[in-house]
């Protein structure tokens, strides 16, 4: 025990804390890429593109893997928003509408098919599920990306973000003897807020995908 636990018998369950909190950010992180790589599945399947799974990099920084996510969710979403696009361009705004809630009849869709079969070269019932849902979920692809790229810029960083992929060890490394009371505080408190906007965005973000998969695989019962 050093002098900071003597004067401040507390810092033990803080920095306990803070480690815990650390494996909870790093938890959704892995979530998080493993919700993308199930999105890159479907997209690959199901509307004819070619992603590569992205993988967590327990030996990088915290800012490259949010690099890792921006960029592929970058891409993910041009692809939809040129998708999106070119279907606006070429259906009825009243088709365009039914696609996006789902509610397509069987000439609705025999129309639609001609028009994706033209923007994707597959014209499904599942491909046009698929983009149905994922223009109508844009918002939250959007969102997910934004708080990466607010954490990776490190606005919501504090040490134990800082190395929260670089392993336990150097986080207690970093913190035992040379963080006395209020910067441990400091730290927990950070760590909070950057949970409390993380958790529920990435939360929003892996239940969208599972309903995107739910619905395809309804349509196969």
């Amino acid at each position: 025990m050093g002098w900071s636990d003597l004067f401040f018998p507390d810092n033990p369950k803080r920095r306990e804390q803070l480690i815990c909190k650390a494996q909870e950010f790093k938890d959704l992180m892995k979530s998080n890429f493993y919700a993308t790589n199930q999105l890159i599945d479907v997209m690959n399947k199901h509307l004819g593109c070619s992603f590569q799974h992205i993988e967590l990099d327990n030996c990088a920084t915290l800012q490259e893997n949010c690099n890792v996510m921006i960029e592929c969710m970058h891409k993910i979403q041009a692809v939809v928003e040129k998708i999106d696009k070119e279907l606006k361009e070429k259906l009825e705004p009243t088709l365009y509408e039914k696609l996006l809630s789902l509610s397509l009849t069987p000439e609705d869709f025999q129309v639609v098919s001609k028009v994706l079969e033209v923007v994707c070269g597959l014209a499904t019932l599942a491909s046009t599920t698929v983009i149905g849902l994922l223009i109508d979920k844009g918002i939250i692809l959007a969102k997910i990306t934004s708080k990466f790229v607010k954490i990776g810029a490190g606005t919501l960083a504090c040490i134990g973000l800082g190395v929260v992929f670089l392993g336990i060890d150097m986080i207690v490394d970093a913190i035992l003897g040379s963080i006395e009371r209020d910067r441990l505080e400091k730290a927990l408190k950070e760590y909070d807020e950057a949970l409390n906007e993380f958790e529920p965005a990435s939360l929003e973000y892996q239940h969208s995908i599972t309903y995107v998969q739910i619905k395809i695989e309804e349509m196969y019962k």
